[in-house]
């Protein structure tokens, strides 16, 4: 086989905490969840209107968006740091030399 090894979906899910969450994940949720609760905390008074409720949510809600496990990534987080370095930080120029280069440019010297 040539030390190449076959490793299963699943074989990190033992390292992961409930086997979905890193501590980081964990991390960014408790604190959204600590920063909304004491924004109801300070602002108990204006929960009557909707729009303040929503705006203090707001932080407990992103974090759950971020740790949200998605199929084929671990969570939205690091799908969201996945597309950041194909785009941002490791594009590379692919050149294709295949078999239909020779209907590009015309290279034949006369």
């Amino acid at each position: 086989m040539n030390n190449n090894y076959l490793i299963p979906a699943n074989a990190n899910r033992g390292r992961l905490i409930l086997g979905y969450f890193r501590p980081v994940d964990l991390a960014i949720f408790l604190v959204g969840l600590t920063m909304t609760l004491i924004l109801l905390l300070i602002f108990q008074d204006y929960m009557d209107n909707t729009v303040v409720a929503i705006m203090l949510l707001l932080p407990v809600l992103i974090a759950l968006f971020l740790v949200l496990p998605i199929p084929y990534q671990h969570n939205i987080l690091v799908l969201l740091g996945a597309i950041y370095n194909f785009y941002c930080v490791n594009r590379q120029r692919y050149i294709w030399k295949g078999w239909c280069n020779k209907y590009g440019e015309d290279t034949i010297k006369k």
